[in-house]
């Protein structure tokens, strides 16, 4: 939404950002999220069995606290991951200190980290500059905006997504912002880095927000990759104030499908700033012998070198895309795979369509976003899924990353 005025935050959190010195750039580097009293929270993780030291630390905070979160503490720069006892004690000082600062228990303070793996966390620094931070807090379109902007690493631009509706007469909001540009193919329990904050002034109960979060999830982050790579630090985080008044049940349709129009919102963001990415892919799979394999099919095509290599270049091989089906791991019958470039007929019945049009296939898959459809004829399993093209400024970018 570009007109910042006709933005609504949700009521009952501040923001703030500032720079601890983390980031080469200067840029700033640590925010917090700080809600006014103790929000429901409900949270999904990364499935990477290597899990960076915060983490581990959030899921050890939400079974002590009940599931409620008065601080969110987030630095970018450095992924406090595979630092051993010396990143959990960094996690847990900066926790600590935050607590002293907002008079909660330290279980109430979440702490997210994001990027370079294997660095030691300098907390002093988080630490020094907690005070100031917290001083500057405000409840802003601007404040959250700077939430936005100090936990981005390789990403080009921030990412947010607002909704607003109704419920018991009362006005709900919903603010979410993220960051993910690389290292994306989130993999999510239940089920560079996504880090996604979402908030509502709503009051539900833990049980039921994590409901909706799980179902939102599946439906959006679930259902995207730009490099196949599934990153240690991978977090989302809902979190409900119930400063509004309204009180949300487990049935809420409204409410569900808002919270997930704002996730499919981030989680297209993410794709279309994929690192070094020219095409943005909307895969459609129709037609598999269940939802399951739909989507083993979907990260197959996903996940290919061949296909995205040739979707760089607006190559038509639709047989990169045959062949990918075949080794998914999916039932399927080869002699009745058909494929659409958007309206155009690519494959009939496992081969070359009989109006197969070549330069106009060429012409289509050049647009910098375009959709890609495949019929099974197995079933009714089906899933949408959000990819994007592997450049040589992928590499680039990746290469010299640490250096």
């Amino acid at each position: 939404m570009s007109d910042a005025s006709q933005i609504l935050i949700p009521l009952g959190f501040r923001f703030g950002a500032a720079k601890a010195g983390l980031k080469q750039s200067g840029r700033t580097d640590f925010a917090l999220i700080v809600a006014d009293a103790p929000a429901t929270a409900a949270a999904a993780f990364t499935a990477n069995r290597v899990t960076a030291a915060p983490l581990i630390v959030d899921k050890q905070h939400l079974r002590a606290s009940g599931s409620k979160v008065r601080v969110v503490a987030i630095n970018a720069g450095n992924a406090n991951c595979a630092a051993g006892q010396a990143g959990l004690d960094a996690a847990r000082a900066t926790c600590q200190a935050a607590a002293e600062i907002f008079a909660c228990s330290p279980n109430e303070v979440f702490p997210s980290s994001t990027g370079i793996i294997g660095v030691p966390l300098p907390a002093e620094k988080l630490i020094a500059v907690l005070p100031s931070l917290a001083a500057s807090l405000g409840a802003e379109f601007d404040h959250f905006q700077q939430v936005a902007q100090a936990i981005l690493t390789t990403d080009t631009v921030e990412k947010t997504a607002f909704a607003r509706l109704e419920i018991g007469g009362r006005e709900v909001r919903i603010a979410a912002a993220c960051k993910g540009s690389g290292m994306i193919h989130p993999q999510l329990i239940p089920h560079a880095t996504m880090l996604v904050y979402i908030l509502t002034d709503a009051a539900i109960a833990p049980a039921v927000l994590d409901g909706y979060l799980r179902q939102s999830i599946e439906v959006s982050f679930n259902r995207i990759s730009v490099d196949g790579d599934t990153s240690t630090n991978d977090t989302v985080l809902l979190l409900a104030s119930g400063a509004s008044g309204a009180e949300v049940d487990a049935e809420d349709a409204e409410f569900a499908a808002a919270l997930t129009q704002v996730c499919t919102s981030l989680a297209r963001q993410i794709v279309a700033d994929g690192e070094g990415i020219t095409h943005v892919v909307e895969l459609h799979i129709e037609g598999a012998e269940t939802d399951a394999d739909a989507l083993k099919i979907a990260k197959a095509i996903a996940h290919s070198p061949l296909v995205k290599t040739a979707w760089a270049g607006a190559d038509p091989n639709w047989g990169r895309l045959v062949a990918a089906i075949g080794y998914s791991g999916a039932e399927i019958d080869p002699e009745q795979i058909d494929i659409w470039f958007g309206e155009l007929p690519i494959c009939r019945d496992g081969g070359r369509a009989a109006d197969f049009d070549e330069v106009a296939a060429h012409a289509y898959i050049a647009q910098p976003e375009f959709s890609i459809s495949i019929q099974l004829h197995q079933g009714a399993g089906r899933c949408v899924f959000w990819t994007t093209d592997l450049t040589v400024e992928y590499i680039h970018i990746n290469a010299d990353y640490s250096t």
